[in-house]
């Protein structure tokens, strides 16, 4: 049990965190989500919005957990709880967010040397620069230690020539972190873990437009790019061991809610929707039986997920950083948002099918592109065949037969 004088230490903190939001959190923003994590692309911000994340940067709470010397909080697990239940209290959000806190962040501080972390975690708890995410090629997907990107050793810097695709956000980021080879000798031994400024010569980067309309992720491509050697992360040819660990964090941010299923799962419960689209009996129930047992069992796994990772968290009691089961965790998140969006859209029937014109409301044409962009739930961030190898080797200790 905790003791008497931590729960004081935990209850002084809650003070100090409910004074300084009081003081630091615009009221007009209560309620609303990250300008910064649009699916769409950031939208420009607004005074309060630009007010409110430099404010909690420099206080270094959008990264709670992070070191104090980098620029992060350096608060406990405990108190970071505590600050997040605070927030929660008052509608407040967190708008420090991306690939640079999910992913990047984490990693550098794991693997990185003291100079990298001082150039590039700051800005980063600030949320001054964005990050994207060089991983994926279009014969390098689900076997991506195929990836053939070269990175061709110049001296004092390397000169990479190559092709990424699925590059979330790469037409907004200032930055990429990368997987390249340096050793075409080698398949995982010859990959290195490379950084690379956005607006560098060389380097051009083309917007996909999805099925649901938007165009989130880009094909990315580099041309003679020059990028220095102190840009390389770990040695060379360890880029591949540095690459699984910061998949695991992505993996966790993924499955969290820090990533984008999470913020659909936060959305109205379905049981909502269906009373306002479905109508109910006399005493308050949905007529159709079969869907009201579908949209029980989808809540009851939503609800027990959600404990699941907050149990998850809570017993965490190092700073050892997330593991293989975030594997499992991905899987379990990807197929319930999906189910929560196949419900929306048969609980809507065709007011759930728009696309554009009279008829519809906002909320129904954003279900119908939400509905479609979450088909990608279950492929990035490794699709769920890939997680289900990972917990059949890593966790299951199932091991390959030749």
């Amino acid at each position: 049990m905790a003791s008497v004088a931590a729960i004081d230490e935990t209850e002084t903190f809650r003070a100090e965190a409910r004074d300084w939001l009081a003081a630091n959190f615009p009221a007009s923003l209560k309620g609303t989500d990250n300008a910064m994590s649009a699916i769409d692309g950031p939208s420009e911000e607004t005074a309060d919005q630009r007010a409110w994340r430099e404010a909690i940067g420099e206080k270094g709470w959008g990264v709670p957990i992070w070191p104090r010397q980098y620029g992060g909080g350096g608060l406990s697990r405990a108190e970071a709880r505590v600050l997040q239940e605070e927030m929660a209290r008052i509608g407040a959000y967190n708008p420090i967010g991306g690939m640079g806190v999910m992913m990047f962040g984490p990693t550098l501080l794991e693997y990185g040397t003291e100079a990298q972390k001082q150039e590039h975690i700051p800005a980063i708890a600030k949320g001054e620069v964005r990050w994207c995410q060089g991983y994926s090629e279009p014969g390098a997907g689900s076997d991506l230690a195929a990836l053939q990107t070269f990175a061709e050793d110049k001296g004092d810097h390397y000169l990479v020539n190559g092709q990424k695709t699925w590059t979330s956000g790469g037409q907004w980021a200032d930055k990429c972190f990368a997987l390249v080879r340096t050793d075409k000798s080698k398949k995982h031994e010859g990959i290195s873990f490379l950084l690379i400024d956005m607006d560098a010569p060389g380097v051009e980067v083309k917007p996909i437009r999805l099925i649901s309309g938007s165009s989130p992720f880009c094909e990315t491509f580099f041309t003679n790019v020059k990028v220095p050697k102190e840009n390389l992360v770990g040695r060379e040819g360890e880029g591949w061991t540095i690459g699984k660990r910061l998949l695991q964090h992505e993996r966790s941010s993924l499955s969290g809610g820090g990533g984008s299923a999470g913020r659909l799962l936060a959305g109205k419960p379905v049981s909502e929707l269906a009373k306002e689209y479905r109508g109910t009996d006399g005493e308050g129930r949905l007529a159709d039986t079969d869907l009201r047992s579908r949209i029980v069992r989808h809540e009851m796994d939503q609800r027990a997920f959600m404990m699941t990772l907050r149990r998850a968290a809570l017993e965490a009691k190092t700073n050892q950083g997330p593991s293989a089961a975030t594997s499992i965790m991905k899987n379990v998140g990807a197929r319930i948002t999906q189910d929560k969006a196949e419900l929306g859209i048969e609980i809507m029937g065709m007011n759930g099918l728009g696309w554009e014109g009279e008829g519809f409301s906002e909320a129904e044409l954003n279900q119908t592109r939400t509905w479609l962009w979450g088909k990608a739930v279950s492929i990035y961030g490794g699709s769920s065949e890939i997680q289900n190898n990972v917990i059949a080797k890593r966790i299951l200790g199932m091991l390959d037969h030749q």
